[in-house]
């Protein structure tokens, strides 16, 4: 864990999602970042071969077993882009969907900062990233799921 990592979320808050997707019957927890870079969002996209190839998302990865959400988040965005988050400033909402293995799943979603730095991707999942504005006529080309541009359009409005 990154110590250093601030986080504006409450943990008791987080407990109860956690309990709420239990309920839900949900299998399979993920978590996304939502990343300004230069004011910019920085959207990456699955290589070909992976489940939704081609689709352009934000930074997200599976919660490991015993692993804290915030945890999960900080070594996804390291892991798919080499960025260190420094600060986890909002929560953004969830949405669910089946995972390729037919798995129940919830996408939490948060707004972070990361500390200035290059952006590595990771070669078996993205095979290019975007640095984009809402307003940007590519934002409209990018082939992005309807739950992720919810997301960050609440995002762009914090």
């Amino acid at each position: 864990m990154n110590h250093n990592m601030q986080s504006n979320i409450n943990p008791t808050i987080i407990q109860q999602w956690l309990i709420d997707a239990q309920k839900d019957g949900i299998q399979k927890l993920v978590v996304g970042a939502v990343i300004y870079k230069n004011n910019k969002l920085l959207l990456v996209e699955r290589v070909p071969s992976d489940f939704m190839g081609g689709f352009v998302e934000i930074p997200s990865g599976t919660v490991e077993a015993g692993e804290d959400l915030l945890t999960a988040l900080a070594r996804e965005v390291q892991e798919e882009t080499g960025l260190i988050v420094t600060s986890v400033l909002e929560y953004l909402g969830s949405f669910d969907y089946r995972s390729s293995s037919g798995k129940k799943t919830r996408h939490f979603n948060f707004l972070v900062e990361v500390k200035d730095g290059e952006i590595k991707l990771n070669p078996t999942e993205h095979q290019a990233y975007y640095l984009v504005m809402l307003s940007d006529a590519v934002f409209t080309t990018l082939n992005i799921s309807d739950a992720t541009k919810e997301i960050l359009k609440i995002a762009s409005q914090q």
